[in-house]
């Protein structure tokens, strides 16, 4: 394939290792009960489930004596997706001593210690015909893994094993990971996760097929997507597809970004000789979450599996407790859930309780990771909630004399087919489900259902990430002028709660891109170990974001939702930095090196003109 093709691209690019920052820091309460020999462990987690799993085997304290409470966490990118020492350590020392043992870690403590992410040195070849189109995809990736191994260290770049041909077609495809021990702190999940730095190696390497050819970065892209697709249709990477229409992202982002009258400014710039230079830098992603089937987990050595769990309980009042076996740490898993069982159920949505991150009211759940809340743990909601239904339309039919088939159940209400006036509500329902005066033989009082579920496949989000730059040609300092970002992620339930998680996982993706590196130096002493020298945006760093949105629904669930917890950091860092190579390609500048600090992008420039950098 690479031997015979006409044109071949071969690019080398390091991913900078990174220190996950979310507002709260880590902190752990172990408190037993001595009278009852019960353990209750609170912890800054997002997996409450798989660490109550972890303290079980790790210290033969049963499971029925060990509740897990994972309360509101500030923030978590992957970090706290992890069992660390911490927990184990101050569960070991309450069952020991008989007293409450709290830990609490500083920021720099954090830094230090806290699981880092990415960290990669990748080797991306793209073979082509001679007008750009793609025959095959071929990528070496050499992975930092740090001192030891975490929860899911090895397995973290295996996510993103399959994306590596981003959404564009072609016949042959290769991807090999080299695992490397360092004497550094481990990397682990960090938002993405494995997707992150597929995306940035397609993106950029796409970008250095156009120039090869004498394309625009536009046309290349356009004429190598997979073709629009409602059916699960096959990538180059060995995935089924569950849908897609990738030019139609790309097209709108585009227009909301005025890309004609850029170019023109852009062309005005370089005739002028200005110091500032506007760059123009797309990412036209495909992310693969909503981490399940547990089968192909397996297949990958993952030690838990994919599927979660819900619970619905409707009380004899008529309201809802909804009982979810993922937690939040920011992304308003209580308001989506109520919206999801409020509409299935026809109950008002003040009506419907969410309770998570506590494994005594919500046993069951795999927690929240891999875009994986909506896609799995959201199906599993609305599974309980048609549970629901079903039990309450036998009750129905019985009060009412009449056969099930004769319902129809539209907004909270069972009516007779032909008779509307008719009628028995939820609540009604689950009043007299709770009586049990006048139930069906054989039908359990109470009205409550639970379910779980394990996909068959992941999900498949995508989109078009539009991002233009103002380069200081004199100083190297890098501003964005404009992000657009167009993202397809299945059905939206609550279109505000997603614009938030694509707009917070820009940002970050942007610092990325400008700001963010872990650095040590030559004796693994961490150079970057507080917020004075670790650097994440401010807000006054922060650009607008213009947001579009298409919505193809996924083929794998029957919510047709897919995720979007991941997206934007998935697709911003290749936008960005492209755009920089764009601003200053006329230059001779056809690499970058992130994040694209002033010193960098000055010998950047410094070397294109030959002079010493």
């Amino acid at each position: 394939m690479f031997a015979d093709a006409p044109v071949v691209v071969k690019e080398r690019y390091v991913i900078q290792r990174q220190i996950p920052t979310p507002i709260e820091t880590r902190s752990v309460l172990a408190a037993p009960s001595p009278a009852q020999g019960d353990f209750t462990l609170w912890s800054s987690t997002q997996i409450p489930h798989i660490v109550k799993v972890a303290m079980t085997l790790g210290l033969g304290i049963s499971e029925s004596k060990l509740r897990v409470i994972a309360p509101r966490v500030g923030g978590g990118f992957g970090s706290k997706l992890q069992v660390y020492p911490e927990e184990m350590l101050s569960l070991a020392l309450a069952k020991r001593l008989g007293r409450p043992i709290k830990w609490t870690e500083t920021r720099s403590e954090n830094y230090l210690a806290t699981h880092h992410g990415r960290d990669q040195i990748q080797e991306m070849e793209l073979a082509a015909d001679q007008d750009g189109r793609i025959r095959g995809y071929r990528a070496r990736i050499l992975v930092n893994m740090g001192g030891y191994l975490m929860i899911i260290t090895p397995g973290t770049p295996l996510l993103g094993a399959f994306v590596y041909c981003g959404p564009y077609g072609g016949e042959a495809y290769q991807v090999e990971f080299t695992g490397v021990f360092t004497n550094t702190v481990p990397t682990d999940a960090y938002r993405g996760a494995g997707r992150p730095e597929a995306t940035y190696a397609i993106e950029r390497a796409i970008e250095a097929l156009a120039r090869k050819v004498g394309k625009d970065p536009v046309e290349i892209r356009r004429m190598n997507f997979l073709q629009p697709f409602t059916e699960p249709t096959a990538s180059p990477g060995g995935l089924q597809l569950d849908s897609g229409n990738y030019g139609e992202t790309l097209d709108q982002a585009l227009e909301l970004l005025g890309y004609e009258d850029l170019l023109k400014e852009q062309q005005i710039r370089r005739e002028h000789g200005e110091a500032k230079q506007i760059g123009i830098g797309f990412s036209t992603y495909l992310e693969m979450c909503g981490l399940a089937p547990s089968r192909v987990l397996a297949s990958l050595r993952y030690a838990a599996g994919g599927w979660d769990a819900a619970e619905i309980r409707v009380s004899p009042t008529g309201k809802v407790v909804v009982a979810a076996g993922t937690s939040p740490h920011g992304q308003g898993h209580a308001t989506t859930f109520a919206q999801i069982v409020s509409e299935d159920l026809g109950i008002p949505i003040e009506d419907v309780e969410v309770t998570f991150g506590d494994t005594e009211l919500s046993p069951l759940g795999m927690d929240t990771y891999g875009s994986r809340s909506i896609s799995v743990g959201g199906v599993a909601v609305h599974r309980a909630a048609m549970k629901v239904v079903e039990k309450a339309r036998k009750i129905a039919a019985h009060e009412l004399e009449v056969a099930e088939d004769d319902l129809e159940f539209d907004a909270g209400t069972f009516t007779v087919r032909g008779a509307p006036d008719t009628a028995k509500t939820i609540p009604e329902i689950a009043f007299a489900a709770w009586t049990a005066h006048n139930l069906p033989d054989g039908l359990e009082p109470n009205l409550e259902s639970s379910a779980a579920y394990d996909p068959e496949n992941f999900v498949f989000p995508y989109g078009a990430h539009i991002c233009a730059v103002e380069v200081d040609t004199e100083t190297g300092e890098v501003g964005v002028l404009k992000y657009v970002a167009v993202d397809d992620v299945g059905r939206i339930i609550n279109p505000q709660i997603v614009d938030g998680q694509v707009q917070g996982g820009v940002i970050q993706g942007i610092a990325e891109a400008l700001f963010e590196e872990a650095v040590y130096d030559e004796n693994g002493t961490l150079l970057t170990g507080t917020l004075t020298s670790y650097q994440v945006p401010a807000a006054s760093e922060v650009p607008s974001i213009t947001l579009g949105r298409s919505e193809t629904w996924s083929t794998t669930n029957e919510l047709g939702v897919k995720g979007v917890g991941e997206t934007g950091t998935i697709a911003s860092p290749p936008a960005v930095i492209n755009a920089v190579i764009d601003a200053l390609s006329d230059l001779g500048v056809s690499d970058m090196e992130r994040p694209a600090t002033p010193e960098r992008v000055w010998r950047a420039i410094r070397r294109a003109r030959g002079g010493a950098a």
